[in-house]
């Protein structure tokens, strides 16, 4: 066997593994959260830092200084003539949306204060000498039809740059599959094995590398994490939650787990992770642009929020007793999309522990904690419609009783992310109807009542382009004061220097300038969706590669590029100026399937690393960790496809023994399981004479039951040794 690469696992032992695949359970109660009702916790976070009233004071009461003196200029601008119902619409829009923007560049200036000031949440100081350890705690690692080579390989990085602290016998790791491809689930099954024999000669901790899979995925991640909590999770002071494309230095670990038991009130700490490993041209312009302003803006809403902050999901660290007794997810009431299950899981879960009167930490200064971005404009969409209906969702948990202010602000804000798209869209539409209305339609003379003026709509175009100047600067402020500070501090190296690092900016802010027509458009579709019923559904993430036929892209974006020609048209049919005024918007629009298609390629992305554009300091000097993942995922991949799940384990009998050890209750069908897909998947192997006939009747999730079943595997083992 190839100790390397993991090739052929377990054909070098014929017995089973040396050591079970799941500890001994150690329940632990999760209830369900009632969100109508609360009673006052006697414990409340020490950690909150004093005159946390004066930065809010700050970020929230700058922001709406800021939107008050806009409102004004753009009621001046539209009042010339007096305000028509259309002006009336096209001033409450703006002053909504202003607001947001306004928000976020108020935050970053208390970023600036933040990083200007060193501030340290919580005390962590990433130079200082690591401290120790003295509570266990489980790094859980969720998996949904995810390559298994590359999710082993991260977490095996992450695994060794543990153990490198000499603190990883504190740490066990648990691989939590959601997977229901039979072939994937079979290949993390054999994965698992292989890293457990790659790692047990160095470090005898490696038996201590757990992998469940559940057979009905239910509730998703937060359910994946729930059924662990529920099982195991009296057996850990804490656990910290990684993504399936997550990386984690050994150091950022200890620090978290150190930093959980210095502050008994504290039920959860969130890291930044760092983008890292994009190579298309899009994953590239995100990676710059998360690692150059990410660091401000997450460090504003640490200052902020104090120990009333949020929680992304992942690269996280949770106090177990915090999260089983404060965020046992409630189902909503009514219908999908809107009903059942929480899909954006994460800050609920966050506004429920502080409910709880539970400290919640985000540390932006602690190094060390990485993920992979969208490869594509189109795979951020996907992605983006899922998150956008669980967040529309926040809306039936904002009136829950007992939340803090900054929770309720944290779900207005996931709410806002998505609606403003569409409010956009909306205020584009009524501005180009203005024009239209200008242009075409006179003026009434004799409107209805008594007046002695006529009615019109009429604009003040100086103080106009005042207002678009202002609104840009207020948008694009909070990437110059990320450069500023930047240049003034020894990271500037990491990005090739103050010039390429400015270089960078401006083709970042080209490229995100023409992707935001696009996205405002598909997040308009998506919200609407959701508003007409369509569900998200769960769709597994591509992480490397964004490209797809250019038909498929064609058809994707004809919606974009036909709303483009229109705008186009219409604006220059009304006059010129308002074309060029409308440029940008339009050319982003008309070109949506070039953009897509082209920021996918990863030719593009090495063409501009070739230049030295969009640099990052990970990318200039990866760490260790990632050096590691990165060449773990290559040897892992270089042994081909996953193969076919039935043949695989009729040629491993040390694979074989495993799976079986690991089905839930020995394989039985569990009294009143009456699932179709186990049920149908049985009668057609029953039915079939050959393992081909068998594996060409079954859908992927029935031949996921029938090998989940102990009488269909028995069946489908023989028609392959038949």
């Amino acid at each position: 066997m190839d100790v390397l690469t993991g090739r052929a696992a377990g054909t070098a032992a014929m017995a089973p593994p040396p050591a079970p695949l799941m500890p001994p359970e150690a329940p632990l109660a999760m209830p369900v959260q009632d969100l109508a009702r609360w009673t006052r916790p006697a414990r409340q976070p020490s950690t909150r830092p004093a005159g946390l009233w004066l930065r809010r004071l700050l970020v929230m009461g700058g922001a709406a200084g800021m939107t008050m003196v806009a409102a004004w200029q753009m009621y001046l601008v539209l009042s010339v003539g007096g305000l028509t119902l259309l002006e009336a619409v096209v001033l409450a829009l703006f002053v909504v949306l202003f607001a947001w923007i306004s928000f976020s560049c108020t935050s970053a200036v208390g970023g600036a204060i933040a990083m200007i000031g060193h501030g340290r949440p919580l005390g962590i100081d990433p130079h200082a000498p690591l401290p120790p350890v003295t509570h266990r705690v489980a790094l859980l690692m969720p998996t949904y039809n995810e390559a298994p080579e590359r999710v082993l390989a991260g977490l095996q990085a992450t695994y060794e740059s543990l153990q490198e602290t000499g603190a990883g016998a504190w740490f066990d790791v648990f691989i939590l599959s959601d997977t229901t491809d039979p072939d994937a689930w079979v290949a993390e099954e054999a994965g698992v094995l292989a890293l457990r024999a790659r790692l047990r000669a160095e470090y005898p901790g490696a038996e201590r590398i757990f992998y469940r899979r559940r057979p009905k995925n239910i509730d998703r991640k937060a359910g994946n994490i729930g059924e662990w909590v529920t099982r195991f999770g009296g057996a850990y002071e804490s656990m910290i939650v990684l993504d399936a494309d997550s990386v984690m230095t050994g150091d950022a670990i200890v620090r978290l787990a150190a930093a959980m038991e210095a502050h008994p009130d504290v039920g959860l700490i969130q890291t930044l992770p760092i983008i890292v490993g994009g190579r298309t041209l899009f994953a590239r312009a995100q990676q710059f642009a998360g690692r150059l302003y990410g660091p401000l803006l997450a460090q504003g809403l640490a200052w902020w929020h104090g120990a009333d902050s949020n929680y992304w999901g992942h690269n996280a660290i949770i106090r177990v007793a915090a999260f089983a007794s404060e965020a046992g997810l409630p189902h909503l009431k009514g219908r999908t999309p809107f009903g059942g299950h929480i899909l954006s899981h994460d800050f609920i879960e966050a506004a429920l522990i502080r409910r709880g009167g539970w400290g919640v930490h985000m540390v932006p200064g602690l190094e060390g904690s990485y993920e992979e971005g969208p490869p594509s404009l189109t795979d951020l969409a996907i992605r983006d419609r899922r998150w956008c209906q669980g967040n529309l969702q926040h809306a039936a948990v904002l009136p829950a009783r007992g939340l803090a202010f900054a929770s309720r602000v944290h779900l207005l804000t996931g709410i806002g992310s998505y609606i403003t798209s569409p409010l956009w869209l909306v205020l584009l539409l009524v501005g180009l109807a203005i024009s239209v209305q200008a242009r075409f339609i006179p003026p009434d003379y004799f409107p209805s009542g008594a007046t002695l003026f006529p009615s019109w709509p009429a604009q003040d175009p100086v103080r106009a382009a005042w207002v678009f100047a202002g609104t840009m600067a207020v948008l694009l402020l909070p990437k110059f004061i990320a450069y500023a500070l930047l240049l003034f501090s020894a990271r500037r190296r990491g990005f090739g220097g103050g010039l390429a690092a400015f270089a960078g900016l401006v083709v970042e802010t080209l490229i995100s300038g023409l992707a935001a027509p696009i996205l405002m458009v598909v997040q308009s579709g998506g919200v609407a969706g959701i508003l007409l019923g369509r569900d998200a559904g769960w769709q597994p993430q591509r992480r490397d590669d964004g490209s797809v036929p250019f038909t498929d892209t064609l058809r994707r974006y004809a919606t974009e590029t036909l709303l483009g020609l229109v705008l186009a048209v219409t604006a220059w049919l009304i006059a010129v100026e308002l074309f060029y005024w409308m440029l940008p918007v339009i050319l982003g629009l008309v070109l949506a399937v070039p953009i897509a298609a082209g920021t996918a390629r990863r030719g593009w992305g090495a063409a501009f690393a070739r230049l030295g554009l969009l640099r990052t300091p990970e990318e200039r000097d990866p760490p260790a960790v990632l050096q590691r993942a990165r060449a773990l995922s290559e040897q892992l991949a270089a042994t081909g496809p996953v193969p076919e799940a039935v043949g695989r384990l009729a040629a491993d009998p040390a694979l074989l023994a495993a799976h079986r050890a690991m089905l839930p209750s020995g394989g039985l069908r569990p009294k009143g399981d009456v699932g179709v897909e186990r049920l149908v998947g049985l009668a057609k192997v029953e039915d079939a004479e050959t393992l081909a006939e068998a594996l060409a009747g079954l859908t992927a999730r029935e031949k996921a039951a029938v090998l989940g079943d102990a009488t269909g595997l028995d069946r489908l083992l023989a028609l392959a040794r038949a």
